[in-house]
């Protein structure tokens, strides 16, 4: 009698263990809950990205301050501020966008190849 009755316990625990772990993985797999840990997983990313890209933006200053120390330039009073860049050649002229300048030609004069133009 006590066999039966444990047995009969130890599968009806077994059943409801079961229908609850089934009906959890039913719950996580809905569109909402689906959408809802795409957009926690998202938030994380750029957490971690806003992350990396500040301490690339750290490591980029120190070694900038390094680099300045080396060669003797000075570096900028407030960390806010741009860095006024120095060049090695400065351009004779401002370029100018609307300003083309013309290619040499390299095609023949003799356009019998050119199947565009009209003849």
């Amino acid at each position: 009698m006590f066999r039966r009755t444990f047995w009969f316990s130890a599968g009806a625990a077994a059943g409801v263990w079961a229908t609850t772990k089934v009906n959890r993985k039913l719950k996580q797999l809905t569109p909402e809950s689906l959408a809802a840990q795409a957009a926690d997983k998202a938030i994380e990313a750029g957490h971690k990205l806003k992350d990396f890209a500040l301490d690339v933006r750290e490591g980029m200053v120190r070694r900038e301050a390094e680099l300045g120390g080396a060669l003797g330039l000075e570096a900028p009073v407030d960390q806010d501020l741009p860095v006024q860049r120095h060049y090695a050649v400065e351009a004779a002229e401002p370029a100018h966008p609307h300003t083309y300048r013309k290619l040499p030609s390299t095609s023949n004069t003799d356009n019998s190849n050119n199947r565009n133009e009209d003849h």
